[in-house]
C-alpha cells in the first residue's frame, strides 16, 4: 500500500482525489480510515478508495501514513495505531503540531509537516512542508508530488510554518471576509445581492489570474487602475486613511501568534 490516510475528511478526500486524477497513484493503492461512517462513505464516493473504520490491520502495509485528523484528536487517533513498519514516512497536515511531538508520537523522525490551504480543494492550494531529521531529499520529492497535483508546494524551515499558516492557512477566511465586505458595500450603494456578490467573486478572480499570469507587480497593476482624483483614488485614499495595511499586518501576526500557541498546547 502506498498511502494510509488517517481521517477522510475535506482535505484527506481533495487529496486523494488529486493522487488518483493525476496518476500518481492509483486508487487500490491507497487505503483510508476514519471513526465516522458518514466521513467514509463521503470520502469512496468522491475518490473511489476504500475508507475504513480501523486501522490496526494496515498500518505495518502502508509506505507513507498520512495524518489528516483534527489537530485536537490527533493524539488520541495516533496512540490508537499500532507500531509502524520500519522506513514508513508520516506526512502530517495536522495545523500546529511540531515536528517534535509528531516524532514522540510515531517513534520516527523520518516526518513531514505540512500546512496546506482549502483551495486545495479545487486544485489552486498553497502548501507549504517542513521535514524531519530523517526526511531526505526523496521524502520531499513525495511531499511535493502529492501536494503539487493540487496547486504549489514549497519546502520551508519549520520555524516558517507559524508564518505560512497565518499567512497561506487562514488566508482564504481573510478573502472570504473581504469578498462579503465588498458584495454588502456594492448592495449599499444600489445593487442588488446577487449581482453584487457575482461581480465581487469575478472581480477578485480575475485580478488573482492576473497576478498568476505575472502581468505585474501588485503595485503596478494597482496603479494601471488608478487615475489621479479618479474613482479608484478616491477608494484607495479611504484604505490609507484606515491604515489598511497596517491591519492586514496585525491579522497575520495575530493569526502567527496563535499558530505559536497552539502548538504549545494552548
Amino acid at each position: 500500500m502506498k498511502i494510509l490516510f488517517i481521517g477522510a475528511g475535506k482535505m484527506a478526500t481533495a487529496l486523494a482525489a488529486g493522487i488518483v486524477k493525476h496518476n500518481i497513484h492509483s486508487a487500490s493503492e491507497l487505503l483510508a480510515v476514519d471513526v465516522f461512517a458518514p466521513a467514509r462513505e463521503a470520502f469512496t464516493k468522491m475518490t473511489g478508495i476504500q475508507c475504513v473504520e480501523n486501522a490496526a490491520d494496515y498500518v505495518q502495509k502502508a509506505e507513507t501514513i498520512l495524518l489528516a485528523v483534527k489537530p485536537q484528536v490527533a493524539p488520541e487517533a495516533v496512540a490508537a495505531l499500532p507500531p509502524l513498519r520500519e522506513g514508513t514516512l508520516v506526512i502530517s497536515i495536522c495545523a500546529g503540531i511540531p515536528l517534535a511531538k509528531l516524532s514522540g508520537w510515531f517513534h520516527t523522525e523520518k516526518i513531514i509537516r505540512v500546512m496546506p490551504n482549502t483551495p486545495l480543494m479545487v486544485g489552486k492550494g498553497a502548501s507549504c512542508f517542513a521535514l524531519g531529521a530523517q526526511a531526505d531529499a526523496a521524502c520531499a520529492k513525495i511531499a511535493e508530488t502529492i501536494l503539487g497535483s493540487l496547486g504549489i508546494a514549497r519546502q520551508v524551515t519549520e520555524d516558517q510554518l507559524d508564518a505560512v499558516t497565518a499567512l497561506s492557512g487562514s488566508g482564504p477566511a481573510y478573502f472570504f471576509e473581504m469578498v462579503k465586505a465588498l458584495a454588502d458595500a456594492g448592495v449599499h450603494a444600489g445593487l442588488s445581492p446577487e449581482l453584487s456578490l457575482e461581480l465581487t467573486v469575478q472581480t477578485l478572480a480575475g485580478s488573482a489570474e492576473m497576478l498568476c499570469r505575472k502581468l505585474g507587480t501588485p503595485d503596478e497593476l494597482r496603479d494601471a487602475v488608478t487615475s489621479k482624483k479618479g474613482t479608484t483614488a478616491a477608494g484607495l485614499d479611504v484604505m490609507a486613511a484606515a491604515n489598511f495595511r497596517k491591519l492586514m499586518d496585525d491579522v497575520v501576526d495575530a493569526a502567527r501568534r496563535r499558530s505559536i500557541e497552539l502548538g504549545q498546547g494552548k
